[in-house]
């Protein structure tokens, strides 16, 4: 049983920020706008969210700007979340604190008088504030007139003083107990890792003893808006994920729901979800639910449901997958889960020389900027035929390379990805065999796989992971004119010449040359044999030949007696297959050893305070003796952490007897750090986790997190199921028997498909409502 939140943040702008050389993201803007969204999964024990604007430097730092800090309260204060303009404050070091500290205080009383004693006993998580990426921290207990310091400890972030500072009362008013952290360093002032402050009567009625989280020095914030301000759109989705067992019979229905038939389909859970889906709750139900067939190995089974169902409704082919429907945000979302290498394979080449050239282009005449294009030409200013026909030739070089890339792509594009279209095509084929519509089944696919791909990715190739930021607003520009004509291309020329942007017709000559290429390009990728397999991922996606990933980590020795942390890592050259995790000292060397992947068991973090180290994980190995190995492995930051968890976790998906819980510690001195056990064999104190990311798109796949989400929205259906099971009629009429039958016979098989329907919204409320008592059964133990 587990909480899980998922706080959606959408940055809009930034107005009247200070004047720096270039600001965050938006190049030379002092009012930018962004426009991006993110949506960040993290624990509802969570105290405060920052929001800080950097001013970029090519040279050095970047430097701060400012700061936004929200509290928890202050996001759930209205259900519809924050949509505002917040001002900046300013950053100031005594301010950033975070971590908590152990403290248990007594109160005595002796012929002396009063007598506080305080147990300093540890903290965790604290700041790091030295070079090394950790503190060496102390703390100082204030009572009245009198202080006293705990012993400093050098290099951690999580310190075990266990130590008892006892302080005397002195006469006078009650005072209230302040204990600071701090970062002690042999050169200049002590840096502040953190306080807490209780009152007098805390102290009498009830003294602290537990955890406490670490705060800043209560200052007066900057509110006047001197820094600028950013307009920020934050709002806080929480929910509480049950064991997996509870999802099973929802599980079970929703695989049944894509092995039936489509067309006539009223009462599964998945008809039900694509009447619900609409607006902003669409694109992230169809991600939930891509992502939840995926991990069944049923994606293809997913897409191809929702694609029968959308195209018996389309009677023009024109409109075919042209609406925002769950049909086609789930295969777009298919794209990006299993697609994202591949694009960045064909794309990121042309991408980066368009951002490194600089080159002006431009067609437009109403855009077109004389005194900038002055550089093109060497006898003075050049005229805009001049600059439309450099332009011109620049565009078409782009554009020959990025066309290029696209038709030599078809072995690199993913099987699953391939085996879609292919189903895609056929179901377009079958509702629109006529001459007239031979091009529908190549637009249908080239609506998803340029229009809502390709395209979008040479727009704004940040949302892409292409590139590390935007583009400036000449090279936004260029990637806009070739986005446009991609687009063009993917639409095989159908509305050259039309509307209003006539200025393009130069190109056309070569979109038209290129249509014929995309034809045959895309009968290649649909020209593959092969089905989609059951039983995960990884085994559509990662075969044991196959180099999932590789590069330097840093390995811990194996029982490294008497070493110093930073000592027992050594670091060795991983390679990762669907076969085996191998390393050695150099890329060049031979192996120097190797774990079968079928032998992974699990693969998880690792806390911090095991080692006192950031960023480690752990491979928990089983040979055939049963007997568990754990080899640690620290990684170079997070993002590197991230991919080689999902990378080892998407090669292993498919071994079974996978470990239900391990250690998140390490069993160092005889016990284990995380629960304190004293067996090596104890059983684990902490569930493992099954999540990837396919690709490099960073989406993990968490199976009871993604069905936790498809329940509620399940329950806004709720009370019209309950409708159509009571009203006869509305059912009736749903069912069409068809014409040439008797009488008798179309009431007989009226009454056997009512029946049918019956039972099925019977089935899909009596497991809503199995979920929702669980629910209340979990708060019940909650509350106690």
């Amino acid at each position: 049983m587990a909480k899980s939140g998922s706080l959606s943040i959408r940055v809009v702008e930034g107005r009247a920020l200070p004047a720096k050389d270039v600001t965050a993201t938006v190049w030379r803007s002092l009012s930018p706008f962004w426009g991006e969204e993110y949506t960040v999964h993290l624990p509802l024990d969570f105290h405060h969210l920052a929001f800080y604007v950097l001013d970029e430097d090519t040279v050095g730092h970047d430097d701060t700007i400012g700061k936004i800090s929200l509290s928890k309260e202050a996001i759930t204060a209205d259900p519809r979340g924050i949509d505002s303009w917040i001002n900046l404050s300013r950053v100031d070091p005594d301010a950033e604190v975070q971590g908590e500290v152990y403290l248990a205080v007594q109160l005595l009383e002796d012929a002396r008088g009063r007598c506080l004693r305080c147990h300093v006993r540890q903290a965790r998580d604290l700041a790091p504030r030295d070079i090394s990426g950790t503190s060496d921290p102390f703390a100082r207990v204030f009572w009245g007139s009198h202080s006293l310091e705990t012993s400093t400890i050098k290099k951690t972030r999580f310190p075990h003083w266990d130590e008892v500072l006892e302080l005397r009362e002195t006469r006078g008013t009650a005072s209230p107990l302040r204990v600071e952290l701090w970062d002690w360093d042999m050169v200049g002032k002590n840096d502040f890792l953190g306080m807490v402050e209780f009152t007098p009567q805390t102290l009498q009625k009830k003294p602290p003893n537990g955890w406490f989280r670490l705060l800043p020095f209560p200052r007066a914030e900057d509110s006047g808006g001197s820094l600028g301000a950013l307009r920020l759109k934050v709002r806080l989705t929480e929910d509480r994920v049950l064991p997996s067992q509870c999802y099973q019979p929802l599980m079970d229905l929703l695989l049944e729901s894509v092995q039936g038939p489509a067309e006539e389909d009223t009462t599964s859970p998945l008809a039900v979800l694509e009447e619900l889906a609409s607006g902003d709750c669409r694109q992230d139900l169809a991600t939930k639910l891509v992502k939840l067939f995926l991990g069944r190995g049923l994606a293809g089974s997913f897409l191809d449901y929702l694609t029968r169902r959308e195209v018996a409704r389309t009677n023009d082919p024109n409109t075919l997958f042209r609406s925002n429907s769950l049909a086609s945000k789930s295969m777009e979302q298919f794209m990006k889960l299993v697609g994202m290498r591949y694009l960045h394979e064909v794309l990121r080449p042309v991408i980066s020389r368009v951002f490194e050239e600089k080159k002006y282009m431009e067609l437009d005449p109403c855009k077109m900027d004389l005194n900038r294009s002055r550089r093109i030409s060497f006898k003075g200013t050049p005229t805009e035929e001049q600059v439309r026909e450099t332009s011109l030739g620049l565009l078409t070089g782009y554009l020959g390379s990025i066309m290029d890339a696209i038709v030599s792509s078809t072995g690199r594009c993913p099987l699953a990805l391939r085996l879609a279209f292919k189903k895609l095509q056929r179901r377009v084929e079958e509702r629109f065999p006529g001459v007239e519509h031979q091009d529908v089944k190549y637009l249908a696919i080239s609506g998803f796989l340029f229009l809502r791909f390709f395209a979008p990715a040479i727009l704004t190739p940040k949302l892409f992971d292409l590139r590390d930021q935007h583009a400036d607003p000449q090279t936004s520009r260029s990637l806009l004119l070739l986005a446009k004509a991609v687009q063009s291309i993917g639409n095989l020329g159908q509305q050259l010449g039309q509307g209003k942007e006539l200025w393009l017709a130069p190109l056309h000559p070569f979109l038209l040359q290129s249509i014929s290429r995309v034809r045959d390009f895309l009968d290649q990728l649909v020209d593959v044999d092969g089905t989609e397999e059951a039983g995960g991922p990884a085994c559509a996606l990662v075969q044991p030949s196959t180099i999932v990933r590789e590069g330097f980590l840093l390995k811990r020795k194996e029982e490294p007696a008497g070493l110093a942390t930073r000592f027992a890592f050594k670091k060795r050259y991983f390679r990762l297959s669907g076969q085996d995790l191998s390393y050695s000292k150099t890329p060049e060397w031979q192996v120097h050893s190797s774990i079968p992947v079928s032998c992974i068991r699990a693969v998880e973090r690792v806390d911090e305070g095991a080692f006192q180290l950031p960023h480690v994980m752990q491979v928990v190995t089983q040979d055939g003796t049963g007997v568990p190995h754990t080899t640690y492995l620290q990684c170079k930051n997070v993002n590197d952490l991230n991919q080689w968890l999902s990378a080892l976790r998407k090669a292993s998906a498919a071994n079974q007897d996978k470990l239900a819980a391990c250690h998140p510690g390490a069993f160092r001195s005889g016990r284990w750090t995380c629960c304190l056990q004293a067996e090596r064999l104890a059983a684990g104190c902490s569930r493992t986790h099954s999540a990837v990311t396919l690709g490099d798109w960073s989406d993990p796949l968490d199976p009871d997190a993604e069905a936790q989400a498809v329940y509620r929205q399940l329950l806004l259906g709720r009370d019209q199921l309950r409708l159509k099971l009571l009203e006869d009629s509305s059912l009736d009429t749903a069912v069409d028997i068809g014409p040439g039958k008797d009488s008798d016979a179309t009431d007989g098989a009226r009454t056997e498909v009512l029946a049918q329907q019956r039972d099925a919204t019977t089935h899909l409320l009596q497991v809503l409502d199995d979920l929702e008592q669980a629910h209340k059964e979990f708060q019940k133990q909650m509350a106690l």
